[in-house]
């Protein structure tokens, strides 16, 4: 009797491990890209106004929807940290374009030579695009400036998946910086007028 009872515990206790074994390791987290600690950008315009127009395909090559910090997350926080209202009236709107990133699959060493060489996988090619616009109280537009930054990086064949999150977070990292030199050079050569 008391081997029976052990014996249908048996099926419990395997399917309780293998179970165990299937769950995702948990994700790696990352410190979180704030710009509050950079010097305003202070605006001819009494709002600011935030928009996101990049529709993410969620679906093959693009992968900016699996990325620890995706491109159009980091681009919105550089917006409320960096630009700030400066003027009684009219609005200024930064809008982000394009925050894509695709996968492509690279080819790897053929033969013996593949045995013993760690190749290059994929490669991710991100572009970061956004437009920043001054209108009058009116809804005229007064002036504006774009900037588009791209980066790529590759990673390992036998990259871990927290070792694809660090080339993912590095990725979007490097574009902001990027980013925030380009638009904040834009705005003082283009926008001069519109600072305050």
């Amino acid at each position: 009797m008391f081997e029976r009872r052990h014996l249908h515990a048996l099926p419990v206790a395997l399917l309780a491990l293998v179970l165990a074994a299937c769950q995702t390791p948990p994700r790696t987290s990352f410190p979180e890209l704030t710009y509050s600690h950079l010097e305003p950008i202070r605006l001819a315009a009494a709002e600011i106004e935030v928009k996101d127009a990049y529709v993410p395909p969620l679906r093959a090559p693009n992968v900016e929807h699996q990325m620890p910090v995706a491109p159009a997350a980091a681009a919105t926080r550089w917006a409320r940290d960096r630009l700030q209202p400066g003027g009684p009236e009219g609005r200024a709107v930064f809008t982000i374009v394009d925050a894509g990133v695709v996968e492509t699959k690279l080819k790897g060493s053929d033969g013996l030579e593949g045995v013993f060489t760690t190749d290059q996988s994929e490669r991710y090619d991100a572009t970061l695009a956004i437009e920043i616009d001054i209108y009058d109280r009116a809804g005229v537009r007064l002036g504006g400036v774009t900037s588009t930054v791209k980066r790529s990086r590759t990673v390992a064949e036998n990259a871990s998946l927290a070792e694809r999150d660090q080339v993912w977070f590095s990725l979007t990292e490097a574009m902001m910086t990027d980013l925030d030199r380009e638009v904040e050079a834009a705005i003082r050569k283009h926008l001069k007028l519109y600072l305050r």
